[in-house]
């Protein structure tokens, strides 16, 4: 039996469809509309508490909240988990936008708003229209996307340029190589394009480069 996946859905009953979609977006932008100032923050789902990765992203959103930042994750475990529980330990607005997929993934607890989303697309709109940034944790296929789909926003002008921070230098050096000796090198993209992307480690300097995009605030770390 042929498999069914969501996007058939608009071959087989477009009209009914469309007004699904038209709600979801209705859906997303009532939850999120009083949200604030916001960052995006991404990254694997498979990654436990016990990971480095799981404690700086609670580190990178608490202080990102403690400055007025919203936090916005995809709703589920690991690095989404951690943001969202940062953000909620300093008091922050700690938003999660969940899918719906095969394997049902599971909301975190930490997320006091949440969104259930069945299209991939809509969810990504969420994610870029509220976000003064993007903060991009190590993580797989989903993470980058995410991130490539931002940076080809803001190279392509489809959006107000936007930080995106990928965190872990180790983790993300080789690709940001690969970028420069192969895409750059041959052409593919103009030498300029690397500049949407920036490697940090630092959560101080992280938030740096947030305010310098979302106009200066002062920085307040305890």
């Amino acid at each position: 039996m042929e498999k069914h996946f969501a996007i058939d859905d608009l071959k087989l009953e477009e009209s009914w469809r469309l007004f699904k979609i038209i709600g979801e977006f209705v859906d997303g932008v009532e939850a999120l509309h009083n949200i604030g100032p916001a960052v995006s923050i991404f990254g694997s789902a498979r990654i436990t508490p016990d990971n480095p990765y799981y404690k700086k992203s609670m580190e990178v959103a608490t202080l990102l909240a403690k400055n007025g930042y919203a936090i916005i994750t995809g709703g589920g475990g690991g690095v989404m988990e951690a943001a969202n529980k940062g953000a909620k330990l300093a008091g922050g607005i700690s938003a999660g936008l969940n899918i719906s997929l095969p394997f049902e993934q599971e909301p975190n607890p930490y997320a006091d708003i949440k969104i259930e989303f069945k299209y991939f697309f809509i969810r990504k709109v969420m994610f870029v229209k509220y976000a003064k940034a993007y903060i991009i944790m190590p993580g797989g296929f989903g993470t980058l996307d995410e991130m490539f789909e931002a940076i080809t926003l803001i190279q392509t002008k489809r959006i107000m340029p936007l930080p995106v921070i990928l965190v872990g230098s180790d983790y993300w050096g080789g690709l940001i190589d690969w970028i420069k000796d192969r895409l750059i090198t041959e052409k593919m993209v103009s030498p300029k394009d690397i500049n949407i992307l920036q490697v940090m480690d630092d959560p101080i300097k992280i938030l740096e480069a947030v305010n310098k995009a979302a106009h200066a605030r002062p920085i307040e770390q305890d």
